[in-house]
């Protein structure tokens, strides 16, 4: 089990946090591969904290779908199912739009909404350059600015967990990002100025969905060359 020996170590959190959060990084990258059994002692070693946290970290990763742990035999990364993409962006869109929904109905300051524009900007450049990797993370980042203003945990809880495993299909190619999320995004943004609720909110979901429908098309072109 190949582990690197030079990564950041994230600071001022507990060690189940960092276990957990690292271990779920190298999950979501690939550095620890799919079907890939895990030996808590080695991972407690790379870490440099005890099997305890080690332990906690995984059955947090159990819990989230990323790791499954049968006691007595052993624990392993769970497989990667392009198809999970139907499952896990309709989810995703619902509730993105709710926020965006709940936030076109606050008094949005400019600063936000230049800072919005500022993210869609590094976004289309991100896309234009084809560093999908950066995209994805500015992308997630432009999100993640509204889920913070509308400060509701209900919401930004599960979109976390979701976001991961998004991540992670990102990773294996299972999702694709295209310019039509930058016409898209600036869109949202107006509907926030116009403080449009229903606007805000069907502009989320068809965004959050067309990646669904990309990948789907996408695997039926993939067939038909087969």
């Amino acid at each position: 089990m190949p582990i690197p020996k030079d990564f950041m170590k994230p600071a001022r959190l507990s060690a189940k946090e960092r276990a957990f959060l690292q271990l779920q990084e190298w999950i979501i990258n690939g550095t620890l591969q799919p079907l890939e059994k895990l030996n808590d002692a080695e991972l407690a070693t790379a870490l440099g904290v005890s099997r305890t946290p080690v332990r906690e970290a995984l059955q947090l990763l159990n819990a989230q779908g990323f790791v499954e742990m049968h006691p007595g035999v052993a624990t392993q990364v769970t497989a990667v199912n392009g198809e999970d993409v139907d499952k896990i962006l309709p989810v995703l869109a619902s509730l993105h739009a709710l926020a965006a929904e709940q936030m076109a109905l606050l008094d949005v300051d400019q600063s936000l909404i230049e800072q919005l524009r500022s993210k869609n900007k590094e976004f289309a450049q991100a896309i234009q350059q084809q560093n999908f990797y950066l995209a994805l993370k500015l992308d997630e980042e432009l999100h993640t600015l509204i889920i913070q203003k509308v400060n509701n945990e209900y919401i930004a809880n599960p979109i976390a967990n979701f976001q991961a495993h998004v991540r992670r299909l990102f990773f294996h190619n299972s999702i694709i990002l295209t310019e039509e999320s930058v016409a898209e995004h600036e869109r949202l943004i107006q509907a926030f100025e116009n403080q449009d609720a229903l606007a805000a909110h069907m502009i989320t979901k068809k965004n959050w969905v067309r990646a669904a429908e990309e990948y789907a098309s996408r695997q039926i072109h993939s067939n038909d060359h087969e």
